[in-house]
């Protein structure tokens, strides 16, 4: 059996899996603000390596989010998406082959595409538009305004719809009447 290259799932945020998960600890005094930082027990984790070494062990099932190793398994609070993204890049922009890229605030490149798609919800009280993209292993994470309206400046209006593309894949951004 190979083992697993901690280093390398913490640059490219990869994350533990193929093993039973342990019965729960209980809850872990982790808490994911919706920017992206995250708290241990009131208290900010500031360095970056440390996150990425926790965002390896951090999975979700439907009672929440955990951190899971093969020994332990501990409940933390995530208020929006464990992951934020801070910048975009394009590839080919405009063209059939563009390909768009997310930079997390752990310093993970995403791709958009048919494993990594882009959503927007709603907010139902704001009526904002909240625009997500997938991970890993139900993990999302937000983008930020900026990036947002980097993305909505970069897409096509397909009727009364805004359209990115990426990897061939269509993603809609939402209606314009909305």
């Amino acid at each position: 059996m190979t083992r697993p290259d901690l280093k390398e799932m913490m640059e490219k945020g990869t994350g533990l899996s193929g093993f039973e998960w342990p019965d729960s600890c209980g809850s872990f005094d982790f808490v994911i603000k919706k920017d992206g930082s995250w708290f241990y027990k009131g208290t900010p984790v500031g360095r970056k390596k440390l996150c990425q070494l926790f965002a390896v062990a951090l999975q979700k099932d439907e009672q929440g989010y955990w951190l899971v190793t093969p020994n332990e398994k501990g409940k933390i609070e995530v208020e929006d998406a464990p992951f934020f993204v801070v910048e975009m890049d394009i590839k080919n922009a405009g063209t059939d082959r563009q390909v768009i890229q997310f930079r997390t605030t752990l310093d993970w490149w995403i791709t958009a595409g048919s494993d990594n798609k882009i959503w927007v919800e709603t907010d139902k009280k704001t009526k904002e538009p909240n625009p997500y993209v997938y991970i890993r292993d139900g993990l999302h994470a937000r983008l930020n305004r900026n990036v947002f309206y980097q993305l909505c400046n970069e897409a096509n209006l397909v009727g009364d719809e805004l359209v990115i593309k990426s990897q061939g894949e269509s993603f809609s951004l939402g209606k314009i009447n909305e």
